[in-house]
């Protein structure tokens, strides 16, 4: 497969149109088994890479997901770092902020939970939700919005210097959300997945369209690039994003540190 990431990648400044883009997926691929093959390849070398990562311990790779209910963050996470290491990633979801979190900038809390060198990081959802829910429900003024994309580049930039960034949404149809809403509500193991709320913010659908296209063109920057991953054919999505991951932890090309002495100086007896 060539580099499936000059396909996915949203070029600085350029103006995105996610109905042209076709949230399928399965035509990256010869099949779903070829799907799920490529996966496999990227679970065991992502998993390589993450030990390499660890060991060198000077830099972190943040992983940001995004995308609508049900576009399958918790999925994705959990199909991609299968094989990685507990010690060497860690998952965080930001939730509603709290009293302690309004109580600052609303950056604050992203940068507490950025990774450790050596460690990966995934942020099921992220500081664009400022700019995303917080555009669509207007949380706050529209001038105060409107700077946060200029506050998260600068911010991204700032963490740059020892954090490779990769921001991945998660792009899928409104016909498909309206099955995997309905499932959980068919399913009666899947019932507490179910929000009446989903429902609420389905119908600004169009609106929230309209800030994800805002968001990838202001804040698609070299150093941060957004990718937009079709995801509904989820074996398609698990796979795109592995295949992301695996190249960028490549590029990184950690390696394991030289100790400074030398093992033939020891013996175990």
């Amino acid at each position: 497969m060539s580099d499936i990431r000059d396909r996915l990648r949203v070029k600085p400044g350029h103006k995105v149109d996610l109905s042209s883009l076709d949230p399928d997926g399965s035509s990256f691929f010869d099949s779903k088994e070829d799907g799920r093959a490529r996966l496999k390849e990227s679970d065991a070398a992502i998993a390589e890479l993450q030990d390499r990562l660890y060991a060198e311990r000077a830099r972190a790779l943040l992983v940001i997901l995004q995308g609508m209910d049900t576009s399958g963050k918790d999925g994705t996470t959990a199909a991609v770092f299968r094989s990685t290491g507990p010690v060497g990633v860690t998952v965080t979801a930001f939730q509603k902020p709290s009293q302690e979190e309004l109580a600052h900038d609303f950056l604050w809390r992203v940068h507490l939970a950025c990774p450790r060198r050596g460690t990966i990081g995934v942020f099921n959802r992220s500081q664009y939700e400022d700019v995303l829910i917080g555009r669509v429900r207007k949380l706050a003024p529209h001038d105060v919005i409107k700077h946060r994309y200029d506050q998260i580049n600068a911010f991204e930039d700032l963490i740059a210097s020892s954090t490779k960034i990769v921001k991945i949404m998660l792009h899928i149809s409104k016909d498909e959300q309206a099955k995997r809403l309905q499932s959980r509500l068919d399913k009666p193991h899947k019932n507490w997945k179910f929000d009446p709320n989903d429902l609420v913010e389905r119908e600004k659908w169009d609106a929230y369209v309209s800030s994800y296209e805002l968001m990838l063109q202001r804040c698609s920057t070299e150093i941060a690039p957004w990718y937009v991953v079709p995801s509904d054919k989820k074996w398609a999505r698990n796979a795109l994003v592995g295949e992301i991951v695996r190249r960028t932890l490549e590029d990184m090309n950690p390696v394991y540190p030289k100790p400074d002495w030398s093992p033939d100086d020891f013996k175990v007896e």
